[in-house]
Formats: C-alpha cells, sequence, structure tokens
C-alpha cells in the first residue's frame, strides 16, 4: 500500500513539475482509462445533486406556507421540471454509471472497459447534455412542463421560447452517452472476464449493472424515439402528440413510460448489486441463494419492461389493461422479496460489523422496504384512482429512489472509497451523515404521504390555508433541512480524508474479489498479471487455501 501511495504522489509530482496543471487538465480530458471516467461520472453527477438539491430546497421554502409568494409560480414550474430531469438523468444514472465504470472492469479482473473511446464519449455526451439542458436558462427562463414534459405542455402553444427544445436535445445527447454506456457494460462483462470466472461466477454488483444495461438498451430508445417527435413537432409542423390537429397526448405518456417505468429498476438494480456485496462482507458469511439472487434480478429486469401503464390508470384505459397491468406490477414483488430474505437470510448468524458501509445497507434494507410496500398498495387500480396525482406519489416515489437508490449508494462509495483513493474516510462523519441522513429523509418524505391522503394534489405552487396541509408541508420542509448538512459532511469527508484519512492499505475490509486484490488506488492497467477464479470468492481462496469456496460451489 504505502508503495501504491509513493508511486502516485510521485506520479503526480512529476507530472506538475513537467508541465503544471495544464497537464493534469489534459491528462483528464482525453483519458480513456475507465477509473478515471468513472470518477468523472461520480464528480459531474455530484455537482448535479447539488444543483438538484437547491432546486429542491427553494420548492420546500415556497411550500412552507399557504399562500406564499416567495418564488413566482412561472420559476415554481421551472424548478421542478429542472430538479426532476436533474436527478433522474443526471445524477441518478451518471453516478450508477461512474461507480460501474470503475468497479466492474476490476472486478471481472480485465484491464479495461471493452470500447475505452466509446466510454470516454458516454461521458462527454452525458455532461453536454447536461449543460445543453442548463442552457435553456439562456433564453429567458427554464422549461416549465416537469422532467415528464406530458403532452400537449411540450407545443409550440403552451412553450413559445427555445427551453424546451433545449430541454429536448440535452436529454437526446445525454440518452446517446446512456446508451453508449449500456452497450459497453454488457460486452465487457459478457467477453472480458477473467480466465475461471463463469456466468455463475461473476460478483453480484457486476451481475447487476449486466441487467441494468440490458434495460437501458430497451428503454432509451423509446424516449430517444418520443424526443425526436417532440422536436419534429414543435420546429417542423408535425402533430404527433397535438391533440388539436389529430395527435395523441397518450402515444407521448405510453412512450415517457416505457422509459419512465424501468428506469426506477435502472436506478436501483445497481444499488441492489452493491448492498449484495456489501452485506456478506460484513456479516462474515457468504451471500444467501446466489442463483435464487441472481433469478430474482432477470425477473426483476425483464418484468418491469411490462408495467408501464400502471402510471395511466386514470388516463382511461380499458378495465382488461388496467386488470392486466396492476397484476404485472403486483408480480415485481416476488422477485423483489426473493431477494430481501436472502439479504436477511445472509446476516442471520452472523459477526455483523456495523461500519459506515453496513450502516447505509441497513437504511437502504427498512427504507426500500416501505417504499416497495407503498409501491404495492399504488399498483392497486382502485387505490391507484383516489391517489393518482396526489402528494402521496410524490412521497412514494422519493421513497422508492432516495431510500433504495441513495442509501445504497452511499453504502457504495463508503464502501469502495479506500480502494479508490488509498485512504480511509472519517467514521465518525459517515456515522453523523447517516443518522442526519436518515432522520431528515424521514421527515421530508413521510409526511408527505399524509398530505397526500388528505388530498393535496402534487406540482402545486401553493395551496389555501384551511385545508390542514400546513403542518405537514412545515414538517416536511424541515425534513429537508436537516437533510442538507448530511451532504456537506459528505462532501467534507471524501475532501478532507483524500488528504487526512489513514492510509486504508489494498484490502481493508477483509473482502473476496477481484478488485481488493490490486493496490488502493489500482494502477493503470489494474492487474500486474490477469488472474485466475476457480470461486465466487477468488480472495477467500487465496487467503485460505486450506479450505477454498470451490471445495463447496
Amino acid at each position: 500500500m504505502a508503495i501504491a501511495e509513493q508511486r502516485r504522489t510521485d506520479y503526480q509530482r512529476q507530472v506538475v513539475a513537467a508541465s503544471g496543471w495544464t497537464a493534469i487538465l489534459h491528462d483528464w480530458t482525453t483519458t480513456v482509462d475507465h477509473k478515471k471516467i468513472g470518477i468523472l461520472y461520480v464528480l459531474m453527477s455530484l455537482v448535479f445533486l447539488v444543483i438538484g438539491g437547491c432546486e429542491a430546497i427553494l420548492m420546500r421554502s415556497q411550500l412552507l406556507f399557504p399562500r406564499y409568494d416567495f418564488l413566482p409560480p412561472d420559476t415554481f414550474n421551472q424548478l421542478f421540471t429542472m430538479h426532476g430531469t436533474t436527478m433522474v438523468f443526471f445524477v441518478g444514472m451518471p453516478i450508477l454509471i461512474g461507480v460501474g465504470n470503475y468497479l466492474v472492469p476490476l472486478m471481472i479482473g480485465a484491464r479495461d472497459m471493452a470500447f475505452p473511446r466509446m466510454n470516454a464519449l458516454g461521458f462527454w455526451a452525458t455532461l453536454f447534455g447536461g449543460l445543453l439542458v442548463y442552457s435553456s436558462y439562456a433564453t429567458g427562463g427554464a422549461p416549465a412542463i416537469g422532467w415528464f414534459a406530458y403532452a400537449p405542455l411540450t407545443e409550440r402553444t403552451f412553450a413559445r421560447t427555445a427551453a424546451t427544445d433545449l430541454w429536448a436535445l440535452g436529454l437526446l445527447v445525454s440518452g446517446i452517452g446512456t446508451l453508449t454506456a449500456g452497450i459497453n457494460f454488457i460486452v465487457t462483462i459478457l467477453g472480458m472476464r477473467c480466465p475461471g470466472m463463469t456466468l455463475r461466477k461473476i460478483p453480484f454488483f457486476a451481475w447487476t449493472m449486466l441487467w441494468t444495461s440490458v434495460q437501458i438498451l430497451l428503454a432509451i430508445p423509446p424516449l430517444t424515439a418520443a424526443l425526436v417527435m417532440v422536436l419534429l413537432d414543435r420546429n417542423l409542423g408535425a402533430h404527433f402528440f397535438d391533440t388539436q390537429n389529430g395527435g395523441s397526448a397518450y402515444l407521448w405518456q405510453h412512450l415517457f413510460w416505457f422509459f419512465g417505468h424501468p428506469e426506477v429498476y435502472i436506478l436501483v438494480l445497481p444499488a441492489f448489486g452493491m448492498i449484495s456485496e456489501i452485506i456478506p462482507v460484513f456479516s462474515r458469511k457468504v451471500l444467501f441463494g446466489y442463483e435464487f439472487m441472481a433469478a430474482a434480478t432477470a425477473a426483476i429486469a425483464f418484468i418491469s419492461m411490462g408495467v408501464w401503464s400502471h402510471h395511466m390508470f386514470t388516463v382511461g384505459m380499458s378495465k382488461t389493461l388496467d386488470l392486466y397491468f396492476a397484476a404485472a406490477s403486483l408480480l415485481v414483488s416476488i422477485p423483489t422479496g426473493i431477494k430481501f430474505f436472502n439479504w436477511l437470510a445472509t446476516m442471520y448468524g452472523g459477526k455483523i460489523r456495523f461500519a459506515s458501509p453496513m450502516l447505509f445497507a441497513f437504511g437502504f434494507l427498512s427504507m426500500f422496504l416501505i417504499g416497495g410496500l407503498t409501491g404495492i398498495m399504488l399498483a392497486i387500480a382502485p387505490f391507484n384512482f383516489q391517489l393518482s396525482d396526489s402528494y402521496f406519489v410524490v412521497g412514494h416515489f422519493h421513497w422508492v429512489l432516495i431510500g433504495g437508490t441513495l442509501f445504497g449508494l452511499f453504502a457504495g462509495l463508503h464502501y469502495w472509497y479506500p480502494k479508490v483513493t488509498g485512504r480511509m474516510l472519517s467514521e465518525r462523519m459517515a456515522q453523523w451523515q447517516f443518522w442526519l441522513l436518515l432522520i431528515g429523509f424521514i421527515l421530508t418524505f413521510g409526511p408527505m404521504h399524509i398530505s397526500g391522503i388528505l388530498g393535496m394534489p402534487r406540482r402545486i405552487y401553493t395551496y389555501e390555508p384551511d385545508r390542514g396541509w400546513e403542518v405537514w408541508n412545515q414538517i416536511t420542509t424541515l425534513g429537508a433541512a436537516i437533510q442538507v448538512p448530511s451532504y456537506a459532511l459528505f462532501v467534507i469527508n471524501i475532501v478532507w480524508s483524500y488528504f487526512k484519512g489513514p492510509l486504508a492499505g489494498d484490502d481493508p475490509w477483509n473482502a473476496w474479489t477481484l478488485e481488493w486484490a490490486t493496490t488502493s488506488p489500482p494502477p493503470a492497467y489494474n492487474f500486474e498479471q490477469i488472474l485466475v477464479v476457480k470461486s465466487r470468492r477468488p480472495l477467500w481462496d487465496l487467503k485460505h487455501p486450506d479450505d477454498p469456496d470451490w471445495n463447496y460451489e
């Protein structure tokens, strides 16, 4: 470890001494190294996370009191459009692709992604897409159409400036970046595994990235087609979604939600993979039921592609379609339940260590379980009829995505940070971050369910004082304010620990997968020699040659 740290320091000094900071900038902007591209994805996502978080705080401030005029209505509409767009397209997906970029080649014993230059193209396309979307402010204001952009709000009649065109173009460009990343992951995982690593032996995070990439390949093209149709409507006089001229608003909803619902699983499946790596290590047990977990992942990926219209129960579909989509939506809970029981079985009887990665993993399990239960409620069509487009849906949506993706992601970032930097994060700051996030999360999104049941519609700018919604909105805003120092603590921790954190060593958690077999941080070529794998825990086999896993698999 000390040698690797010295090598990194010497390299940085040599680069700076030779050509200055411009050389470092050139090195990072032209890199095709999967690890650097992964870090760039994560850093970009964190910047957009700060922007999206500020937008959320502004919206929550506006809803703090009834008839409040902290923000103009149009500004509020622009904020919830940009907040949703930012969090889904420029925080959630890129940060998971970034973590996958860094880890997948290391986990499968490869030296890089299958297409390094295409990998770099994917990152720059995503960043350029984000800049295009935010350049809409230069037109006099961002689009005010919601991240779902329901037709005919996107038609010229209702969105006259170029802001909506820039929004559509930005998502088109970033979609190209996401597609290239998905193709790259599939080819890398299927074609570049080290000798001995069959599909039944790949680390579970790589397994979930494989199925996430399959979903990306199926879900992004319909959205791309829909965005092209929007641009044709707005600029060339087509009428795909113009209901005044024979177009169909339903068509947009079908195309959008064919992307939008699998998107939830595109964001959650990698978090499932991270948790599946962390729980066994911190329970000192093998992952219970690997084959069932793998089958459940594939089942979730397939079933989730066929349930998009449960977002459209109230648009007037036939009873047959309502029944089908309700049944298919409930069916997803079966493989998800299998995963939960396998995680619990993995922990059962284990020697659990409550270090920060495991703490966030517990947060993930408890919060995602609650979000999943409210999802089952919304999958029941009659219940959905009552609460569709209410704040209950907002609470459920955020509870699933933040409770699932964000807690899982923080678990992963705390687990693999020592591998990336060679230093440990401050455990004290991590624990404070966790508890602030958990308390703030519950206070923010729990009351949304109640205000929704009391009748508060989503996306409203303000409300009357006699509805009984004030206290729930004030608790929600308080919860959002409590979350702010949690995120700030994480940023402070990663910066402080990079310079002052204790040295981590190559394998600080006594883990079992291949990324821990190389130095921290890994060299450009990842491994001095290509390893040969005989079981799902190759490092266990190396550490315990008297009792290797291949005797039992």
